[in-house]
């Protein structure tokens, strides 16, 4: 099973604990902004149960561009693909406008989480029913900005 479904944006500012000493970030804060993507897309859709259960089995990244404390970033999650238990979600990081240096892809790639229930045998199953539909159909109304059909 194949399917593409739902986007989200996230927005959020570079802080202090996500660069070095020279207020450039750290790689990892990417993750970190993903997840907070991935964290919105999963509220808005009213999905419980979903963080402890879809760990990551793969994750891919190719920076292009540094961010630097204080700037802006938007962040942009798809879910790219469904399959019978696993989840693949594109992401693009942009670091908007600063200082003087225009808005610019800092980092985007993909990563893919299976559906590993807690307290099972740690073994993938399918993905619950309603959290298909959930990723999968159009929302009726966007509450903030989780989700939005603009492109960032």
């Amino acid at each position: 099973m194949s399917r593409e479904g739902a986007r989200a944006v996230h927005r959020c500012r570079v802080e202090w604990s996500d660069t070095d000493a020279s207020g450039h970030y750290h790689n990892a804060a990417v993750v970190r902004f993903v997840e907070a993507a991935e964290a919105a897309l999963v509220r808005e859709r009213g999905i419980t149960g979903y963080f402890g259960a879809a760990p990551r089995v793969r994750y891919e990244v190719d920076f292009a561009a540094p961010l630097w404390f204080g700037q802006e970033v938007t962040t942009t999650l798809t879910v790219e693909r469904i399959g019978t238990s696993s989840m693949t979600y594109g992401f693009e990081v942009w670091g908007e406008e600063t200082d003087g240096r225009p808005r610019q892809l800092a980092a985007s790639g993909r990563y893919t989480v299976v559906h590993v229930p807690p307290r099972d045998q740690r073994a993938s199953t399918p993905w619950p029913a309603d959290w298909i539909t959930a990723l999968t159909a159009t929302p009726t109304h966007v509450a903030g900005n989780a989700t939005s059909p603009r492109q960032p």
